[in-house]
């Protein structure tokens, strides 16, 4: 039978390409590790765009062991203000009184405050916390406080103000005093107002290269102590605490490098309660 049509069968081969389908997990995972590199490189901004203090207090506040201390409390101004609690709590932790809240034996006196406490180490490292709690309310009080070097030494509680290269404290005649400057003077005096311990204030200088016979440093550090007690005077400071002003030309530098500009500063020192005046 030749004539007989045989059937056509035609094979068709199925192409697969990729591999198959795998469903949508990889995404899930891909998601997850752009979302950890984000996070990464976010902190590596924030660890270089904060300050050591900074860092430290972020830490603190993730810490429950430690204590927080906290102080703004609707303050005008960039630099803030303190709670209304500071009173109370500064007055009856035991460490001392304030100039509102003496002490019941201060008040029988006719005294308004106290000087120190009997533990002047404790007293003086909370001043010098307080000081310090200023900072990170904003970026005007950080840009301050790169000014500020604080100490607690045998005489008392030293809060330097100090220059930079980009950010002079007194203006090209080297005695009027820039906007920085008084900014800050305001600060240390709202802080010193907590006690009425006595103040001492002394006025430094960078050394420059002497062009004749006449050297005006002793002049110049001596008006620029005088013109810081008249502006802490003015934010409320009373003038009977004030128990020295020096000017100290450039005899007393902190930097190794007398001629860096870190040494022109003004020096204002809380006195130790047995470093009063008799």
């Amino acid at each position: 039978m030749a004539d007989e049509v045989r059937p056509i069968i035609v094979k068709r081969k199925k192409v697969v390409k990729g591999g198959g389908h795998h469903g949508g997990a990889w995404k899930v995972a891909y998601a997850d590790f752009v979302t950890a590199m984000m996070a990464f490189f976010l902190l590596m901004w924030l660890l270089n765009a904060t300050s050591e203090e900074q860092r430290a207090g972020i830490a603190d506040y993730f810490s429950p062991s430690i204590q927080i201390h906290r102080t703004s409390g609707g303050g005008s101004g960039p630099l803030g203000g303190s709670s209304a609690t500071a009173e109370l709590t500064l007055a009856q932790n035991g460490t001392g009184a304030t100039r509102d809240m003496p002490s019941q034996n201060d008040q029988a006196d006719g005294e308004s405050g106290v000087q120190l406490a009997e533990d002047d180490d404790e007293f003086l490292s909370d001043l010098e916390s307080e000081l310090s709690a200023r900072g990170g309310e904003s970026a005007i009080a950080d840009a301050l406080l790169k000014h500020v070097r604080t100490r607690v030494t045998d005489e008392g509680l030293v809060i330097e103000v100090f220059e930079l290269p980009e950010s002079p404290l007194f203006k090209e005649n080297g005695v009027d005093p820039n906007e920085t400057l008084r900014d800050l003077l305001i600060l240390i005096a709202d802080v010193s107002n907590i006690v009425t311990n006595e103040i001492a204030v002394a006025s430094h200088l960078q050394s420059v290269p002497l062009n004749g016979p006449e050297y005006t440093g002793w002049t110049e550090s001596s008006d620029r102590a005088l013109i810081s007690r008249m502006i802490l005077a003015n934010a409320g400071v009373a003038q009977g605490r004030f128990q020295r002003v020096t000017g100290l030309a450039d005899r007393v530098p902190t930097q190794a490098d007398p001629f860096d500009i870190r040494n022109s500063r003004v020096e204002i020192t809380l006195l130790r309660r047995e470093n009063r005046a008799n």
